[in-house]
């Protein structure tokens, strides 16, 4: 009777907790768990009735019932999670799991359902096809993206599937799919021949800048001893046309290459150069980092911190001139133009967050 979800929450899992010997609290947690107008109270009564009753016989169709006809995805997910949890052993529950991922209208009840049979039915001969198939054919990239995921967890050594990551991370129309399967090249098949070329093809041909970034990434991170790396790093962090793969080459270059002679000038050079306030400000962040407390830097995050110029924005990034002043403090609290400085910005900046 309670008019707020959460009260009523609370009640029927105290209930189940304490009165579970109770012949009604069996009948009660059925009723709340279709009848209740709020998704919270019916998956709570769902979640306590298969704790509590999983040894009664009609539990598991019950669960059945509610992972199909639920109205809302937050109790189809429950019931999902408790059939696989509880009745593993049942050949139906595979059944209703593949129903669930081809089926069901919401992304997250269909990945929670691809989850569930990969870790309860991975001995099941049926279901490495079943995520291969869905890593290629299913219409909803999130399913795709959790296939090619479950693929790697336990069927990495399976030979089709290096092909079908291959596959994926080149000719899916999603980028969170092509991304996935990059990086799961990058982790488990970084020594096939085929691996590098495709990082690279994708670094630089994927339209989507999410994929580029992975490729770099992953490009830096497995191949910084390849001559050709270096270069390569720096071509995308000039030559980029999207702003958030330009930052994260430069980002690579100075956590890879830091020891390189031209890497301080080419950070130098981006810090100043790139028309990105977002790869101005992680050049002089990479600076600052890798080359600490060099006297000849000072004038970079000087330059930056007075003549940056960044505009206020809604991204939840900050200002370069900002990131230049807090090194200043940082690493030149004595030098005999900082306090000068400060009492500038403080009153001159355009920038609130900076003053």
């Amino acid at each position: 009777q309670d008019k707020h979800e959460d009260v009523r929450r609370a009640a029927v899992q105290e209930l189940a907790k304490n009165f579970k010997d109770d012949p009604n609290t069996k009948t009660f947690l059925k009723e709340h768990a279709t009848q209740d107008k709020h998704e919270d109270v019916r998956r709570a009564a769902v979640q306590e009735l298969a704790k509590n009753f999983k040894d009664d016989p009609n539990t598991k169709t019950f669960l059945k019932e509610r992972a199909i006809q639920d109205n809302h995805w937050f109790v189809r997910y429950a019931a999902v999670q408790e059939l696989a949890k509880n009745f593993k052993d049942k050949p139906d529950t595979k059944f209703i799991l593949k129903e669930c991922v081809i089926q069901d209208d919401n992304s997250n009840v269909r990945r929670t359902a691809l989850q569930e049979l990969a870790k309860n039915f991975k001995d099941d001969p049926d279901t490495k096809t079943f995520l291969k198939e869905s890593a290629i054919q299913n219409n909803d990239w999130y399913v795709r993206c959790t296939a090619v995921q479950e693929l790697t967890k336990h069927f990495k050594d399976d030979p089709d599937t290096k092909s079908i990551f291959k596959e994926r991370a080149t000719q899916d129309d999603h980028q969170s799919v092509r991304c996935a399967a990059v990086e799961e090249l990058a982790k488990h098949f970084k020594d096939d021949p085929d691996t590098k070329s495709i990082f690279k093809e994708r670094a630089t041909q994927d339209n989507h800048q999410s994929v580029r970034c992975a490729a770099v990434k992953e490009l830096a991170k497995h191949f910084k001893d390849d001559p050709d790396t270096k270069s390569f790093l720096k071509e995308r962090a000039t030559q980029d046309d999207h702003e958030s793969v330009r930052r994260v080459a430069v980002q690579e270059l100075a956590e890879n290459f830091k020891d390189d002679p031209d890497t301080k000038s080419f950070l130098k050079e981006r810090a100043t150069q790139d028309d990105h306030w977002l790869v101005r400000g992680a050049a002089v962040q990479e600076l600052a980092k890798h080359f600490k407390y060099q006297p000849e830097l000072f004038e970079i995050y000087y330059n930056c911190a007075v003549n940056d110029p960044f505009e206020c924005n809604e991204e939840d990034e900050p200002n370069p001139r900002r990131i230049a002043l807090e090194i200043i403090i940082e690493q030149f609290p004595q030098h005999p133009q900082t306090l000068t400085l400060l009492r500038d910005r403080a009153e001159n900046d355009p920038d609130e967050q900076v003053r």
